[in-house]
């Protein structure tokens, strides 16, 4: 009897282990994707009104949660009747990625420029605000759930010959700190600025120490969204070829003397420029039909 129990325990600590390795190895290969993530959300986040960006930023947490509730159970579903599959979607996904980061970079030389709701409170009513505010929590929820969709396959794809437990387990992890960890991150980022001005009118001199906090914080935000879409722009490419690299014969011949982070960024940014030359002119030609 006691050996049939400390059996089971040993089965328990052996699965933990897994599950701990697995888990460290899956958060590596979507750190890229959480990057993104981060860097897309702390972006859509910011923009409104102070007394709004909180309850904006709970509305688009609730939707990703939502979202990864129907992800999961799909994807797990999928691996389970047909594990190839899990591939396909993979590298599907990986051609969304080199897109984005080539839209991203296109963007740099014909920016599309979109008005912060902040900057129209005085020109819209408030029922105007609140209808562009949840067209912006919507749009914001639909980019979650495509990114989710990435973290989710990116995870399922490093854990895919393991037992179905263990997928289960290391990619509803992996989920969770896509979700809590993510959402956290952004909402400390997206009150920088508010934070900063309370402690800049805290300062009753206007100088000293807190003042000084203050105001790095405030002019410090935008700083921190542009360097968080550099390296979100950087790890779609870095993520993309890397998948084309493992996954594709083609790439996984290509290049072999190359480093291997160079290699996987030439293969991102070069199958993301060829993709984007195809989808732009079809963009051009939907929007002439609807018009």
């Amino acid at each position: 009897m006691a050996s049939g129990f400390f059996a089971i325990l040993d089965d328990i600590s052996a699965l933990m282990d897994d599950v701990a390795s697995m888990t460290k190895l899956a958060t590596k290969k979507t750190a890229g994707i959480l990057g993104d993530d981060l860097a897309v959300n702390a972006e859509k986040a910011s923009g409104f009104m102070a007394s709004r960006e909180l309850p904006v930023l709970w509305a688009i947490s609730k939707g990703s949660l939502l979202n990864k509730i129907i992800i999961l159970p799909a994807a797990f579903i999928l691996s389970a009747l047909y594990p190839p599959a899990v591939i396909w979607i993979l590298v599907a996904g990986g051609l969304y990625l080199a897109y984005e980061g080539a839209h991203k970079v296109w963007e740099l030389f014909f920016p599309h420029k979109e008005t912060k709701l902040a900057e129209l409170k005085e020109e819209l009513s408030e029922e105007e605000l609140l209808v562009k505010e949840k067209s912006k929590i919507k749009s914001a929820i639909i980019t979650d759930f495509i990114l989710s969709v990435e973290i989710v396959i990116i995870a399922l794809g490093t854990v895919v010959d393991k037992s179905l437990t263990i997928q289960i387990v290391v990619v509803s992890l992996i989920a969770l700190i896509a979700t809590v960890g993510v959402y956290g991150i952004v909402a400390l980022i997206v009150r920088m600025d508010d934070t900063g001005i309370k402690l800049m009118n805290s300062s009753k001199s206007g100088k000293g120490p807190v003042y000084f906090l203050g105001d790095m914080l405030v002019k410090g935000l935008p700083w921190v969204i542009k360097i968080l879409a550099v390296v979100g722009t950087l790890a779609l490419f870095l993520v993309a070829g890397g998948i084309f690299a493992h996954y594709i014969d083609f790439f996984h011949h290509l290049f072999e003397t190359w480093p291997s982070i160079l290699r996987d960024f030439v293969f991102g940014l070069g199958v993301g420029m060829l993709v984007l030359f195809i989808v732009l002119p079809i963009s051009a030609i939907l929007k002439k039909v609807r018009k």
